[in-house]
Formats: structure tokens, sequence, C-alpha cells
């Protein structure tokens, strides 16, 4: 299924394509330029990310940036500790989000997840906690447009 686009990128494309238009005449094909904006603007509509339905999850991403912090420190524990507050947090504002966008929901439920196995290990290891916190904050981001 495609997200929506914006309609500031929408809009971009739809005005490169009028520059395209002007700049080649009636009867003559667009120059290079002009095409190579079109193409551009184009690619980037089809690029471009959508913010999900579930809202602002800067909360929960603070949150995670915290438990990032401490997992490069090599404070696991204070990490497992932390990761607790996301938990309690996602839990708490479940009812909220999953009827907003119950796939995305669960997209980053199920990362959470992988992120609090790996910390609440009985021998967690920095590499597998920071890759999986990572790949949490990568999650969010997405569904945050930011990537």
């Amino acid at each position: 299924m495609r997200k929506p686009v914006s309609l500031l990128v929408v809009a971009s494309t739809l005005s490169a394509i009028a520059l395209a238009s002007l700049t080649s005449g009636c009867s003559k094909p667009a120059d290079n330029t002009a095409q190579a904006v079109v193409t551009n603007s184009v690619a980037a509509v089809s690029a471009a990310p959508a913010i999900s339905k579930l809202g602002d999850l800067s909360a929960f991403r603070i949150i995670v940036m915290d438990v990032s912090s401490l997992v490069d420190k090599g404070d696991l524990p204070a990490a497992k500790a932390r990761i607790k507050d996301l938990e309690v947090a996602w839990d708490s504002a479940e009812a909220g989000l999953k009827p907003r966008a119950a796939d995305d929901w669960h997209v980053v439920d199920k990362s959470i997840d992988r992120a609090l196995t790996a910390l609440r290990a009985d021998a967690p290891t920095q590499a597998d906690c920071k890759m999986k916190i990572s790949e949490l904050m990568n999650v969010i981001d997405a569904f945050q447009g930011k990537r």
C-alpha cells in the first residue's frame, strides 16, 4: 500500500513540471536541465517518507535516546532500568495509538520487544543491545518521517 505524499512535495513537483513546460516552448522538447528537475522531483515524491498516523512519537524517542546513551557507555543495568520506562509509557499509550494505525503500532511494538529482550537477556552484550536500540530508533524515525 502506498503511503500519502505531503502537499509540499506535490506542489514542488507541479512547479517543476510547470517550469519544464515553460522552458520547453510549444514546439521544441524541454532542455536537459528542465527535464532533470522534473525527473528529480518525481523521484522525490516516490522516496518521500510518510509520517505515520501514530502521531508524535518524540516522547518515546527521548527514552530510546537515553537508553542508547547508557548502552554506549556500557551501563547495561541502567539501560535495562530506563527501557522499562519505555515499556510502561508505550503500554500506557496503546489504547490511544493502536486504533490510529494498528500496522504501524505493531511494527514499533515488535521493535521495542526486541530491544527489551536484548537488554533483559541473561548475559546481555553491548553490541547486541546497541544494534537493537539502533533498529528501534530507526523504526521510530521512519514513522516520524525523519528517514
